[in-house]
């Protein structure tokens, strides 16, 4: 499949539209738009397993092993996770040449490795594409949580998939956390890989029935071990009755996918890092064309990179971009009990019944210093704060709400080390795109739509699209077949689809950011109206202009400033660009275009 012609948003914008008003509402979207305004007592949906987590006062750039070291953000320090700053992961050669192989897969993040690895130890010929480092992307910002207990509630896949879709959920989740427990044995891998509980809990004062109606939902789902408990083991403050849900995991993931990468080298694979994917195209004659030329011929083709670069509309018009908050504190060592926490509780605009935890909490160990033979202190990784992407823009007030939130449950808690933000994927009926790409040839493969689950989901990629290269029938084909339409979800896909529309509307007709270029101060961008066309403007530290046609090369969205990360971001479809244009992730493949004007800048 060709990459990325050029369409006009509007006609985009009209198609969607349409495509939403056709269909017949079924049942009211579990996840809505959130609201600006919140006080401590008013939370927010968000999503476990968070991504592609980032934030800077600092243009951002692809992630680099020369990046500095995070920790409280300073003006000219792009943010970096916690696990950024302990396991820097070696980073491979550019590919140069042609190559031919069995299977080429692109992107290496957990989706990615997980298939790749497994391929390779069938004896299949494997080459991985990466456009940035091992785990740039959506994997080295997670907070790895190894979940069988989901971010879309049980009751909620019984709705849209039945009561077998719910236990094929819960038993693929539960293969996935095996699986990876499992190549950490054998290869050896030390990344901090451990089993402990989960704890799922309502907010004080909650009367929705949330706890029990998921209890059912889950025991009903398979999960025979969940119990409810009097309360998470949080010393000195009581949540209520929680759900308890042994043999959930946790890990380093950058460590993790460390490990994967050298079992992938040692058994024939090969990685190739700095590396483009510009032309992706199936069928007998299947190829991926790079950016500097080289050109891999391949059996079959996995695109793994988050949002696939090589669907237009087909899986965006069933998933929404939304972004997460996350922060690292230090606490003292022992001082919190090794568990998974997460709350259900929901932004008051949203229908009663939270359906997907606000907060989500994990420990991790803190730094060993010279002269310890163990850490002084751990770090607790908090995150929520969920808003569609780029259609809010207020990071700070979130992080600040994030961090008082976490200090009423763990008054230990110290300084906050890290902070980051993060985009997931959220499909219309809660679980992964996983298998065939849609209108493509049948050797084309994707993974996306990770629903705040991604290391267990990419997991999953890696056990299924392994059976469906090698012709392995597999129980979960169906369940997370990408072209698959859930009648249920029905109002969902129109609700996301108006909102995507409505984006549109608001790019091409509304006013920009700013009335000038001298409105915009150094380090800030913003879009500036010139007659019908919008233009992205940055100002650069030394005061210089640098412009980018503000039209998102993937569907011709609009995009938008991101004030704290220092980003275009895209409200439709979540591609993400630097301060200078560069694309950082898609769907789109492919950074902001130059425009007419481009001769302006280095000027003041």
């Amino acid at each position: 499949m060709a990459k990325d012609t050029k369409k006009n948003g509007k006609k985009v914008a009209a198609a969607v539209l349409a495509n939403a008003r056709n269909e017949s509402s079924a049942d009211e979207r579990k996840i809505e738009q959130q609201g600006e305004q919140q006080d401590e007592h008013q939370d927010e949906h968000q999503d476990e397993n968070k991504v592609e987590i980032r934030s800077a006062e600092e243009p951002m750039t692809k992630a680099s092993p020369s990046s500095q070291a995070g920790g409280p953000q300073e003006t000219h320090t792009p943010a970096r996770s916690v696990w950024q700053d302990a396991a820097p992961i070696a980073e491979r050669e550019r590919l140069s040449t042609d190559i031919r192989t069995d299977v080429c897969v692109i992107g290496a993040g957990i989706a990615g490795l997980s298939t790749a690895y497994h391929l390779a130890k069938q004896g299949k010929a494997v080459v991985v594409l990466d456009d940035g480092i091992i785990g740039g992307g959506m994997t080295g910002f997670t907070t790895a949580h190894l979940v069988s207990a989901l971010d879309d509630r049980y009751h909620e896949l019984e709705r849209y998939h039945g009561v077998d879709g719910a236990r094929l959920a819960a038993s693929s989740h539960a293969a996935a956390i095996s699986s990876i427990e499992k190549i950490v044995r054998e290869e050896q891998i030390d990344c901090d890989f451990s089993r402990l509980d989960g704890y799922l809990f309502a907010p004080p004062g909650d009367k929705s029935g949330e706890i029990e109606r998921e209890y059912r939902a889950a025991r009903q789902a398979g999960i025979v071990d969940v119990e409810k408990v009097d309360g998470a083991p949080i010393a000195g403050f009581r949540t209520g009755t929680a759900l308890r849900f042994p043999q959930q995991g946790q890990l380093h993931p950058l460590k993790y996918l460390d490990g994967l990468a050298q079992a992938i080298e040692r058994l024939g694979g090969h990685i190739y890092c700095n590396t483009h994917a510009t032309e992706i195209t199936g069928g007998s004659q299947a190829q991926v064309v790079t950016e500097h030329g080289s050109v891999i011929k391949a059996a079959a083709i996995v695109v793994a990179t988050n949002a696939p670069v090589n669907n237009r509309l087909a899986i965006h018009t069933k998933q929404a971009p939304y972004t997460s908050y996350v922060i690292a504190a230090e606490v003292p060592a022992g001082t919190v009990t090794p568990a998974l926490y997460w709350d259900t509780r929901q932004d008051a605009e949203q229908p009663s019944g939270g359906d997907a935890p606000y907060h989500y909490v994990r420990l991790a160990k803190g730094p060993t210093q010279p002269g310890q033979d163990q850490p002084s202190v751990d770090y607790l990784i908090v995150g929520g704060e969920d808003h569609k992407s780029a259609q809010a823009n207020n990071a700070s007030d979130r992080f600040h709400r994030l961090e008082k939130w976490a200090r009423q449950r763990w008054p230990t808690l110290d300084k906050v080390s890290h902070r980051w933000s993060g985009q997931v994927m959220e499909p219309i009926d809660g679980l992964a795109y996983i298998g065939r790409n849609p209108l493509d040839n049948d050797n084309v493969y994707i993974a996306t739509g990770d629903s705040g689950n991604g290391m267990t989901h990419g997991a999953i990629a890696g056990l299924l699209l392994s059976d469906l290269i090698l012709g392995h029938p597999n129980p979960w084909q169906a369940l997370y077949d990408p072209k698959r339409m859930t009648f249920r979800a029905v109002s969902d896909f129109i609700k996301e689809n108006m909102n995507v529309a409505a984006q549109y509307a608001k790019g091409f007709l509304g006013p920009g950011e700013a009335d000038s270029e001298t409105e915009i101060r150094a380090g800030e961008g913003a879009i500036i109206r010139r007659g019908v066309k919008k233009v992205a403007v940055y100002r650069d530290a030394k005061g210089e202009l640098h412009e980018r046609n503000a039209s998102c090369p993937h569907l011709g969205c609009m995009v938008a400033w991101n004030g704290v990360e220092k980003t275009w971001d895209c409200p439709c479809h979540g591609s993400r660009f630097s301060a200078l244009g560069e694309v950082i992730c898609g769907p789109a493949n492919s950074g902001l275009a130059e425009t007419k004007e481009h001769e302006m800048e280095g000027h003041h």
